[in-house]
């Protein structure tokens, strides 16, 4: 770990009561991880009765991506459909069914959304543009803008209401140019992609600039909303601080949580004060690892 990163962090967050040191361990059951013999195409767990995480095997894809499915009194959102291999639709599919007897409904619309537009995030949205009741945002920064009446991307920041559960959208370039977090209030979580998540964080020396805004964006964001935990699209580090799987590791024994606590906002700030601008240098740090990588288009 980068110390003197951290110590900036540790004394920023003291100073602000809205900042919650270590986040709730918020799931039952162990992630499916690869280790067994057989383990499901996709596993489920619940937060609460509206809103549930979803995990695509690693056995179908090395991303073994997170996906997030809320739901609102009037719609429902899915963040993410998921990487090359996977089954994710008929598990979605699911997961609705049960909601809307759990409900005594027969319908519900769903919005599928996207934390950013790369492949092992958005290789199923062809199956949702199939089905009924569904619209599937686009996967352009100015789609996202304009579906999440976003006016200024990014400096402004979009609100999507299910029907009494209003998620806000918030910009952040830098990972991918279409990037967004998505915040639940009810939750008090943060949905935080591929910008940050216990696993090597990919940014283009060519948007590292975007991805140091994006992320003061957020933490001035999080001084003033409450956030209990950051939950992200991967998890590619063990519980071993600074320790992370080889790239296209096939198990994942002994993985770090996938809830992060938001102090990590903070660390990450801090380590995106350094230059970054040689491709492929880590800066390694106990939950994350910064991953300058050579410049791309989008």
């Amino acid at each position: 770990m980068k110390r003197r990163y951290g110590a900036l962090a540790l004394a920023g967050l003291l100073a602000s009561p809205v900042l919650a040191a270590e986040p709730p361990h918020l799931f039952k059951e162990r992630w499916i991880d690869g280790t067994l013999t057989a383990e499901p195409v996709a596993q489920v767990q619940a937060l609460d009765g509206d809103t549930f995480v979803i995990r695509q095997s690693v056995k179908t894809n090395f991303e073994a991506p997170f996906l997030y499915l809320i739901f609102g009194r009037d719609s429902a959102l899915l963040v993410d459909t998921g990487a090359t291999g996977g089954v994710i639709r008929p598990v979605v599919d699911r997961v609705v069914t049960e909601w809307l007897a759990a409900h005594h409904r027969q319908t519900i619309p769903l919005v599928v959304a996207h934390s950013h537009s790369h492949g092992d995030h958005i290789a199923a949205d062809a199956a949702f543009r199939e089905r009924p009741d569904t619209v599937v945002v686009g996967t352009k920064a100015s789609e996202v803008a304009s579906f999440f009446k976003i006016a200024k991307w990014p400096e402004g920041i979009g609100h999507f209401d299910l029907g009494g559960r209003v998620i806000s959208v918030i910009p952040t370039p830098g990972h991918q140019k279409a990037a967004a977090m998505y915040y639940d209030p009810r939750l008090q979580i943060m949905l935080s992609g591929d910008s940050l998540y216990p696993g090597r964080l990919y940014v283009p020396v060519n948007f590292m600039g975007e991805a140091r805004a994006s992320i003061d964006r957020v933490v001035k964001f999080a001084a003033t909303h409450k956030v209990r935990a950051l939950l992200g699209a991967h998890i590619e580090m063990t519980r071993e601080p600074g320790r992370d799987y080889g790239h296209e590791a096939p198990t994942h024994p002994d993985e770090h949580p996938l809830e992060m606590p938001v102090t990590q906002l903070r660390e990450l700030q801090a380590g995106f004060r350094a230059k970054l601008d040689e491709p492929d240098t880590r800066q390694v740090h106990d939950h994350f690892i910064i991953v300058p990588v050579p410049p791309r288009d989008q």
